[in-house]
Formats: C-alpha cells, sequence, structure tokens
C-alpha cells in the first residue's frame, strides 16, 4: 500500500508506541488522585506540558490538553468569544469544520459571523480583513496552513491587526505544528489548536494554548481536571506518547518540496490541474489537484483499487456534497470543486511512491 493521506493522520512511531505502552502499564494513576501513584501520573503530564509548551513557545500555564484538534478548536474559540463584550466574529470560508462547528454555535447564541473569503492564491485578503472589523467584534479565528490545498495564512500579520484592535485571535495549527516554526508568531496570538496524530502522536489527543492573561468562559461550567477548562480524566498515555512524538518528529522541508515537484514534473503533460498558492505561501506536503472532467470521489476509488491512499479533501468533510471549502471559498465552481482530490506527503513517502502515483493518474487523465 502506498499511502498518501497524511493530511488526514499519520502512522504512529515506534517511539510514540513505546511510550504509550510503557505509561499505559506502569501509570495508571489518576492525575488529580493525592496518593503517589496519582502524584507519579501528575508528574509526567506536567512533564508533557512544558515539552509541548516549549515547541510552541508559549507559557505552559496555558497549555490544556484535549481529546482533538476538533474539541479543541471547538473549546477555544467558544471560550473566547463569550467572554467578549461584542456579538461580531471573524474567520475564514475555508476553515477546519471544526471552527465552522463552533461558528455554528455562536450564531444559534446570537453571535454574527463574517466569514472571509479566499483570493485565487488560497490566502485572505488582509484589507477585507481590516474592514471586516466592527466595535462589536470579540475573536479572529483564521488557520495557519489550509489542510486542502497547503495554503498558508499571514498568520503574524494578522496578530498584528488583531493586537492593534484589541481583539484575541486563535489560530488553528493542526496541519503545522513540528513542521513550520509557529514560534514566530505563537506570542503574538492568544489561543492556538495542535493535535497529537499529524506527526506520529496517538489519535484522540491534542491541545490547545489559550493566553492566560486573557479572560474566558468556560465551556462546561464546574468540571476540574485541565483548570476546569476540559473537563474528564486525562488520558495520560496518550499525552506522554504525544509529548514523545513532539520531541523526536522531524519535518523535512527541502525532501517535501522536492516530492512536490517530482509530481508536477511527471503529470505536467496531463491536463491536471493544481489548486495551489504561490511558493513562498505553500505548504509543499499538500496538494491540491483537478483532472478535468472526473470527480475526486472517482479518482480516489480508482487510486484505492491500486492500493494508492489519497483523500476527496478533509476527512471531516467526507460526507459532504459541496466540495471542499477551499475551493469554494477560492471562487470556483461547485463542479470544480467535486473534481478536487488531495494528495500528502509524510516522512514515509518516497519518490517511487509518487512516481507510481503519477503513472496512475496520468492513466486517468487519458480516460
Amino acid at each position: 500500500m502506498i499511502y498518501l493521506d497524511y493530511a488526514a493522520t499519520s502512522p504512529m512511531t515506534e517511539a510514540a508506541i513505546d511510550a504509550y505502552s510503557q505509561i499505559a502499564k506502569e501509570v495508571y494513576g489518576n492525575t488529580s488522585s493525592l496518593h503517589d501513584a496519582g502524584g507519579k501520573a501528575h508528574f509526567l503530564l506536567e512533564e508533557a506540558r512544558a515539552i509541548i509548551a516549549n515547541k510552541m513557545g508559549v507559557n505552559r500555564d496555558g497549555i490544556i490538553f484535549t481529546g482533538s484538534g476538533t474539541e479543541g478548536n471547538i473549546i477555544a474559540i467558544l471560550s473566547l468569544a463569550r467572554a467578549g463584550k461584542g456579538r461580531h466574529v471573524i474567520t475564514s470560508a475555508a476553515e477546519h469544520t471544526s471552527v465552522h462547528a463552533a461558528m455554528n454555535t455562536l450564531e444559534r447564541e446570537g453571535f454574527e459571523v463574517t466569514k472571509l473569503s479566499l483570493t485565487s492564491d488560497g490566502v485572505i485578503n488582509l484589507d477585507e480583513l481590516k474592514g471586516a472589523i466592527r466595535e462589536d467584534t470579540v475573536l479572529i479565528s483564521i488557520q495557519h496552513v489550509n489542510s486542502e490545498i497547503g495554503s498558508i495564512q499571514p498568520v503574524e500579520e494578522i496578530a498584528n491587526i488583531a493586537s492593534e484592535h484589541g481583539i484575541p485571535y486563535h489560530v488553528d495549527c493542526v496541519q503545522s505544528f513540528c513542521k513550520l516554526d509557529i514560534t514566530q508568531f505563537s506570542q503574538k496570538v492568544d489561543s492556538i489548536t495542535v493535535s497529537a496524530h499529524k506527526i506520529g502522536g496517538p489519535k484522540g489527543c491534542g491541545a490547545i494554548y489559550l493566553n492566560p492573561r486573557r479572560r474566558i468562559v468556560h465551556v462546561f461550567p464546574g468540571v476540574t481536571h485541565e483548570k476546569g477548562i476540559r473537563g474528564g480524566t486525562v488520558d495520560t498515555p496518550a499525552i506522554v506518547a504525544m509529548a514523545t512524538a513532539v520531541e523526536q518528529y522531524k519535518y523535512h522541508l527541502e525532501k517535501h518540496w522536492q516530492l512536490r515537484k517530482r509530481l508536477k514534473e511527471i503529470i505536467s503533460d496531463s491536463p491536471i490541474d493544481w489548486i495551489e498558492s504561490q511558493e513562498e505561501k505553500q505548504f509543499p506536503s499538500i496538494c491540491g489537484l483537478c483532472i478535468p472532467g472526473l470527480e475526486g470521489q472517482y479518482v480516489m476509488l480508482s487510486l484505492n483499487e491500486e492500493n494508492i491512499c489519497i483523500s476527496t479533501g478533509s476527512a471531516c468533510d467526507i460526507n459532504s456534497a459541496s466540495g471542499t471549502k477551499a475551493i469554494i471559498a477560492m471562487g470556483h465552481t461547485l463542479s470544480k470543486a467535486r473534481q478536487f482530490f488531495r494528495v500528502s506527503f509524510g516522512e514515509g513517502t518516497t519518490e517511487q511512491h509518487i512516481e507510481l502515483l503519477c503513472t496512475q493518474l496520468n492513466r486517468l487523465a487519458t480516460i
């Protein structure tokens, strides 16, 4: 099997599996218990918190462990928006499904949500963002790397705009954490979401950073774990495994650019369209493609028959009938959106994998 769906999830590393297994067997105490078994678990929890905070470049007091990136986005957005004095929130039309879920909740509570479109490069227009800000704007939530086409949003510039207006800024870094340097802007934003399974950690584990200086309203008042922000006994084995993955994960940027360029080179003579940004705004290991006349789902299923795994976009949108959000936000037609499919590389991807993929793509493009 050739796995080319790393933007959906990645295999756990051996180190993360070993860490999970060891802690699950040996450290079974509740981190909130006051006996020695609980104390040992609590020590490992706080050690992991420090590791992840250090990688993010933020204060460890702001790190809250969650059950996923999805849960993290929802908790962060609702906690910050509900704490504001206004009822207006700004996001983009191409955010992850979990962000839109949080926005839907806020709209039901009487908030007004402005969803910015994307330019032909797949990024927001900063002037449009500035024009959308109102006196009652209480939150901006715009991702770092888009999970469908890999465009990189100008997070630092957005953070500066948000700061000028005193507006909290939440950024979804699930696709970029440990791959791009988020410490360049982490001190300027108020909330960050990350996930373990995109970097070789376990599924069902993530973390958010919430600026300790920002006022928040707890989504579930009365819970006690994780400073009352996220209730439930924490999954110590998963959290330690996540920290292990964070410490060991290596993203070889040049390797992924070479794979992307090789993919482009081999299919250059085929009528295959790329949905991408300019190179300086593009994350190399997420490739958005379309074969005119073929639905993305057909391409995906055809490749699956050849033991090649790709996707038609975010796994969280797999049942959507409207195509991918990023394509629509860029102004493409619904027909184009339905032709979309995504190829995403990981550390296990080789040039031979790309060549075998291209053989099948070229075949499909000539049907």
